[in-house]
C-alpha cells in the first residue's frame, strides 16, 4: 500500500513560512491499495489539495473513512471538489458516536448560514454507512479500528495488506483516560509490530501540564508506544498549530536520541503534508 499525508496539523489551519517544512493543513490521509482503491481518512483542511489531484487524474470511485466528527477532521469536506462532480461514487464511513447517525456528522459542516450548499445538495453518488464494528474490509485491505481516548470519542484504524500493516491514531491521550477510552496496553497490542505508526504526539511535557484531558498526548509518551510496541517506523502526528518547523525538528532530534539509548532500530520522524511511504 502507498501512504499520502496531505495535512498533519491539528486544531486549526496555518499558514507562514515557519510552517514550510511540515505544513498547514489539517488532518487527512491517503491510502492507494495494491488493486487501486482510493481510501482516505479524515476530511481536514488537507482533503481540498486530495481532492484537485483525483480530479486531474479522472478518479472517481473513493472511499473516505472518518476517526471523529472533531471540526479540524471535517472542516475540508465543502472543498473536495469530487463531492460536486455527479460520475463520483463515494463511500463514507464512520461511527457517529455523540451524532444521531453518519449523516448528521459529516452533514453538520455545510448548513446554512454557514456554507452555501447543503449536503443533500452535493452532485457524486455518495453512500453513507454507519461502521462502529471493530473490522471491515474494502477491497484487498482489511480495516481494524480501536477506540481512542479522546472528547467525544472516536476510532483509531489499523490497515492490513499482504501481511503489510499501518495504524493511524491521530488524536489519542495516552496519559488521560477519556470516557470509552482505553488503557496504554490496549495501544500497544493494537499497534504491536505494525510496518508503520503514526500517532498523536502534539505536546511536549511542559505543555501538558496545563493540557491534561485536552485529548492529545505527549510526543515522548507516543514514541514510548512506538518503542513498546516494536514497530518498524513512527510519524510523530497531530502537530500543535504554533510548533514551527524547528521546534518540530527538535522534537525528532529528541525522539532519535531517545531510540539510541534504547538500543532500537526505530525509524522516527514528523509527518509533513508532503509524506509518501510504500510499505
Amino acid at each position: 500500500m502507498i501512504i499520502r499525508c496531505y495535512g498533519s496539523r491539528g486544531s486549526t489551519p496555518v499558514s507562514g513560512e515557519e510552517y514550510l517544512k511540515y505544513g498547514g493543513d489539517t488532518t487527512c490521509v491517503e491510502i492507494r491499495t495494491i488493486e487501486d482503491d482510493i481510501i482516505i481518512v479524515d476530511a481536514g483542511s488537507g482533503i481540498r489539495k486530495l481532492g484537485n489531484k483525483l480530479i486531474e487524474e479522472k478518479i472517481r470511485n473513493i472511499h473516505l473513512i472518518f476517526t471523529h466528527a472533531h471540526w479540524d477532521h471535517l472542516m475540508g469536506l465543502p472543498f473536495f471538489k469530487p463531492i460536486y462532480f455527479n460520475s463520483s461514487k463515494i463511500n463514507i464511513y464512520g461511527c457517529p458516536f455523540t451524532q444521531e447517525n453518519v449523516k448528521d456528522m459529516v452533514s453538520s459542516v455545510m448548513k446554512p448560514p454557514f456554507f452555501p450548499v447543503k449536503f443533500s445538495e452535493v452532485s457524486a453518488d455518495i453512500s453513507l454507512k454507519e461502521n462502529c464494528r471493530r473490522s471491515f474490509k474494502i477491497g484487498s485491505i482489511k480495516i481494524e479500528s480501536i477506540l481512542i481516548s479522546h472528547p467525544n470519542q472516536g476510532l483509531g484504524y489499523k490497515f492490513i495488506e499482504r501481511g503489510k500493516c499501518f495504524v493511524f491514531i491521530p488524536d489519542n491521550e495516552l496519559s488521560f483516560l477519556h470516557p470509552g477510552g482505553l488503557g496504554y496496553k490496549d495501544y500497544v497490542e493494537f499497534s504491536s509490530g505494525a510496518d508503520l505508526l503514526i500517532h498523536d504526539a502534539e505536546y511536549t511535557e511542559e505543555e501538558y501540564k496545563s493540557k491534561v484531558s485536552w485529548g492529545h498526548s505527549i510526543y515522548t509518551d507516543a514514541l514510548k508506544l512506538a518503542l513498546d510496541a516494536k514497530v518498524k517506523k513512527f510519524g510523530l502526528f497531530h502537530h500543535n498549530q504554533d510548533r514551527v518547523d524547528n521546534e518540530l525538528d527538535s522534537m525528532v532530534d529528541n525522539c532519535k536520541k531517545l531510540i539510541l539509548e534504547k538500543d532500537s532500530e526505530l525509524d522516527c520522524f514528523a509527518v509533513s503534508d508532503k509524506f509518501e511511504i510504500e510499505i
